[in-house]
């Protein structure tokens, strides 16, 4: 079985450049997409720290509404939130 610190490994790059990206794009109707990046960012830094990561998560769900996905998104944006929510699921069986 995969960790959470294996699976967000896996799809950094995805992750930082899709943060990134629905920022851009959706800021504007969605600006939660700005704290959904902050919250990324630091649990890039929780992972590497070794720590925790059960707040991060929780303040994730708090901030996407639980991962749902708006009517009017891209799919960058709703493979962003499935990401997140399949490491916060990983996170949840460890």
């Amino acid at each position: 079985m995969a960790t959470v610190k294996d699976y967000l490994s896996e799809n950094q790059d995805k992750l930082d450049t899709f943060t990134r990206a629905i920022t851009a794009a959706h800021g504007k109707n969605h600006p939660e997409v700005f704290e959904v990046r902050k919250e990324y960012l630091n649990l890039k830094e929780a992972v590497a720290a070794g720590a925790n990561l059960d707040n991060n998560f929780a303040q994730m769900r708090e901030t996407t509404q639980n991962y749902a996905i708006p009517d009017d998104v891209c799919p960058t944006f709703e493979a962003t939130y499935h990401m997140l929510a399949n490491a916060d699921e990983i996170n949840a069986k460890a």
